[in-house]
This record gives structure tokens, C-alpha cells and sequence, in this order.
């Protein structure tokens, strides 16, 4: 999808956004002003939560200066999440992939938390 395809992805028809407006049950986990985070439907790990921001923004190609705060608080709520799910200890993953090719599959901007097991790199 290049940038003029995420850009025309529309809000009302975002599986996140509808999440976000609880259109479509998740498993959310925690929620303030400007982000909500939820289970995985496909966990790749013991913990694995999206955290998504409440601005619909199809990719991180698409950001501009203006969600720099936005942006910054989405990795703080996932530094909260893995204080909360005791995953300092041991390490965890947090994702963020940004177009087609690097597995974005919904375009509207999220981090993926894992945790729970060893990871290796490459992530392949």
C-alpha cells in the first residue's frame, strides 16, 4: 500500500477505530484520553497487546510533527503494560510495522507488545 492508499484508508471503516468506539468486542486492557490497548486476536506470545492511538492514522509514513506527543505517549503506555505484565525482568518486543511489506495488515498505527518468551533476530 503506498502513501496515497493509507492516506484514503477511511476512519468508519477502521477495524481499530471501531474497536476504539467498542463497535467490535476486544479484550481491552487499558484505555485513557488518547490510546487504548487490547489482546491480540492472534497472539504471537504469552502477552502480546496492541496499543493503539485514538487518532486514526493509517501508518507511520503518514505521521507529521503534530503526533510527535501522540506518538511518544503510545511507546510510554507500552513501557506501562510491560511494568504491569512483569516483563522487565526478562526482556519483551515492542513493533511497529509500517506497510504492507513489513506486515502492517490494519492502517491505522499500533505497536504490538510481546512478551512472555525468547525471541531471536533476525525477526524474519
Amino acid at each position: 500500500m503506498n502513501r496515497g492508499e493509507m492516506e484514503s484508508v477511511d476512519a468508519k471503516d477502521c477495524l481499530f477505530c471501531r474497536v476504539i468506539k467498542r463497535e467490535l468486542e476486544s479484550q481491552v486492557v487499558y484505555e485513557d484520553d488518547l490510546a487504548v490497548a487490547f489482546q491480540d486476536i492472534n497472539p504471537q506470545a504469552p502477552v502480546h497487546l496492541l496499543v493503539v492511538p485514538r487518532k486514526h492514522i493509517p501508518s507511520l509514513a503518514v505521521t507529521e510533527e503534530a503526533d510527535e506527543a501522540l506518538l511518544g505517549h503510545v511507546f510510554m503506555v507500552a513501557r506501562k503494560l510491560a511494568e504491569r505484565e512483569n516483563l522487565n525482568k526478562n526482556g519483551y518486543r515492542v513493533v511497529l510495522n509500517t506497510g504492507s511489506y513489513a506486515g502492517q495488515t490494519v492502517f491505522h498505527i499500533h505497536v504490538h507488545l510481546l512478551g512472555g518468551r525468547s525471541f531471536h533476530w533476525p525477526p524474519g
